[in-house]
């Protein structure tokens, strides 16, 4: 998985080699007893390994003592794509847009971070017609008490508010879609105040009819009101939501700044769909994709750790460390490693790939801006319109070209 998800059969020619060097047995070139082993692997195991992996990687971070020191858990949902096999369209079919047979099964995805280490805590998941606020739903229940939720604009609304609260947990969201009229409710500083709202009429699917029934009529959460000012853009104001309601304990700038810690986690999630190949999953059936995607996060957490410590022991922020580069520099390390006989080496290779992670720094730019667009231009074929059995070749203009005349 740290070689952005290489086949089945790459891995097994690693093997081969290992043997090779090792003076082991012959290793078989075929894939089927490396497929067959790792559908035998329990998925459970996996589980415990993501909550110990980001516990790791926590450790080896100093704790915050903004918002009393609690727990500070960011999530943030996204989309992956499946083969299309037989097997994967009966559990997460495909968009309504797509014809079938032209399209791939969609897995919807929600991410648990930790703001502390960065690593991933737990995960929800479902297809595509599992809106974020379902699969919230899931996880709520598993919540550790006095946790702080952060989360986009996409529970900045009544339920989401009401609904963590009764699980001893708090939330920090952007407002949805309330307008909110600063000269009502309780003013408790400049752009912060206490307002009431008022349970909807219309019940969410994701909730059952005893769940609404239980939620209060009426909630009151405090808002803020937060200028962000950038070099070279226009001041943008953030309307903020929290049920953390006491201001002198929870300052508006301690929110405003863990809010902003949230947007910085995303970046965590470009790098596992960009880097470590999170985007387009390879297995079969829902079962080996549920491991796959386990593994993905475990060996996202891994790197995490390494670059926790890297930081730790070189006194380097966590933030200014690259991804990528600490993938690169364990995938060289490991090699080395693996081919070292002494322990006293081992040691000094695992102190030289901390001092490699730790200079490998990202540019601080905090007012870099880049454009959600590609410069590379997509190649002139047309798009498969139909199933590939019944796809004929359409033609084009380069077939009629004359033959230059020698």
């Amino acid at each position: 998985m740290l070689q952005i998800n290489v086949s089945c059969r790459t891995v097994v020619r690693q093997l081969q080699a290992m043997f090779m060097l090792e003076g082991g047995p012959t290793v078989d070139e075929n894939t089927s007893a490396y497929c067959q082993a790792r559908e035998r692997l329990p998925e459970t195991l996996f589980v415990e390994a993501l909550k110990l992996s980001a516990q790791v990687a926590d450790q080896r971070v100093a704790p915050d003592a903004a918002l009393q020191g609690r727990v500070v858990k960011a999530f943030d949902g996204t989309t992956l794509s499946l083969p299309d096999t037989p097997k994967n369209p009966k559990d997460y079919p495909q968009t309504s847009s797509q014809k079938p047979g032209c399209g791939f099964p969609v897995l919807h995805l929600l991410v648990v971070w930790s703001a502390r280490g960065g690593g991933v805590l737990d995960h929800a998941k479902g297809d595509y017609h599992h809106g974020e606020m379902r699969l919230l739903h899931q996880l709520v229940p598993i919540l550790t008490p006095k946790d702080i939720v952060i989360y986009d604009r996409a529970a900045g609304h009544y339920v989401a508010c009401a609904l963590l609260p009764r699980h001893d947990t708090d939330l920090v969201s952007r407002v949805k879609v309330r307008k909110i009229d600063w000269r009502r409710g309780q003013r408790l500083g400049p752009n912060e105040r206490l307002v009431v709202w008022k349970k909807g009429r219309q019940q969410p699917p994701y909730l059952t009819a005893a769940e609404w029934a239980a939620l209060p009529a009426e909630i009151t959460v405090r808002v803020i009101r937060q200028r962000v000012h950038q070099k070279g853009f226009r001041t943008r104001e953030l309307s903020l939501v929290t049920t953390l309601l006491d201001a002198v304990a929870y300052p508006a700038g301690e929110i405003a700044a863990a809010y902003l810690r949230r947007w910085r986690l995303e970046m965590c999630l470009d790098n596992l769909k960009t880097t470590l190949g999170l985007d387009t999953l390879r297995c079969k059936s829902p079962s080996m994709v549920h491991r796959e995607l386990l593994a993905l996060l475990i060996a996202h957490n891994l790197a995490r750790a390494v670059m926790a410590e890297a930081a730790r022991e070189h006194a380097v922020p966590l933030e200014r460390l690259s991804f990528t580069g600490t993938l690169d520099a364990l995938r060289s390390f490991c090699g080395a490693s693996a081919q070292a006989l002494r322990a006293a080496l081992r040691k000094l290779l695992w102190a030289e790939l901390l001092r490699v992670i730790a200079a490998d720094r990202v540019p601080l730019r905090p007012d870099r801006w880049e454009p959600r667009a590609v410069k590379r231009r997509p190649q002139k074929y047309p798009l498969l319109n139909r199933p590939r059995h019944e796809y004929r070749q359409i033609r084009h203009g380069s077939y009629f070209r004359r033959p230059v005349k020698t």
